[in-house]
């Protein structure tokens, strides 16, 4: 079974933590045995495939591969959260950008015209499921990523929108949504922030993707359960009305995620 970021918009992008850990690792922070230990986590296996001078079927560890993205000229990693309608951090070409699209996310290296979409797949019964990803390695245009903001400017953004998002979920009764989905929200709020990101990005960014990921969890229990909305025109309006939050959540978590390259450039 294939999944994307949307099947359970409480787990961390794997993209995202590729980025961070990849990050640390090519800024020195990070030695490679742990950044692999933290970008697999609980998955069962991560593979590489299609890097430049690659044949056909090749298959490579995430180390490894991550070696080879430094020694081909990568400085940095930078993530893509597109969807339908916005395409956030993507640069082209149409080939990457439908690939990414269609996995919900990629990471694009800085300094080298490659990018890479994750293959995510779960196997075995309910239980007693395992998982495997599959990262496939695209060209990309060198180019600025689409509509991505500074974490400066990510964090007023959000800040703006948590007084009107605050006031909307409350007044579309997210407490409505039921125990399960309140239950991963809780289980957000009690992690740490050593959990987030990695060594050597700013507090800031831990700030920012720390504040984005709990609205991006009180909007999933808000577009998941009826709350307040008792007819097709309430929900609707509904929706409507989450929809900016919603981007302005993907900007600042892409814009968290690259602090650590955007620091180092700057």
């Amino acid at each position: 079974m294939r999944v994307t970021p949307a099947d359970n918009p409480y787990q961390e992008p794997r993209s995202g933590r590729l980025a961070a850990w990849g990050n640390s690792l090519l800024a020195g922070f990070s030695p490679p045995d742990h950044v692999v230990e933290e970008v697999v986590g609980t998955d069962e296996l991560h593979r590489v495939t299609g890097l430049p001078g690659d044949a056909p079927g090749d298959l490579h560890g995430l180390s490894w591969a991550l070696g080879r993205l430094r020694v081909l000229g990568a400085t940095g990693l930078r993530l893509a959260l597109p969807v339908e309608g916005h395409p956030l951090g993507l640069t082209g070409p149409a080939a990457f950008n439908h690939a990414a699209l269609a996995a919900g996310e990629a990471v694009v290296a800085v300094g080298l015209p490659v990018g890479l979409v994750p293959q995510v797949d779960v196997h075995g019964p309910p239980g007693d499921q395992s998982t495997t990803v599959l990262w496939r390695c695209l060209e990309v245009q060198d180019g600025p990523p689409a509509d991505v903001p500074s974490l400066h400017e990510a964090e007023r953004e959000l800040a703006e929108g948590l007084y009107e998002a605050t006031a909307l979920l409350t007044r579309l009764d997210v407490a409505g949504a039921g125990p399960d989905a309140l239950r991963e929200l809780d289980r957000f709020r009690r992690r740490g922030h050593r959990e987030l990101l990695a060594p050597g990005y700013p507090p800031r960014a831990v700030r920012v993707l720390e504040s984005a990921r709990q609205v991006a969890a009180l909007l999933a229990i808000a577009a998941g359960g009826h709350g307040a909305a008792v007819s097709a025109s309430e929900m609707a309006a509904r929706t409507a009305a989450l929809a900016p939050l919603r981007r302005t959540t993907r900007r600042a978590q892409v814009a968290a995620y690259n602090a650590l390259v955007d620091e180092r450039r700057d």
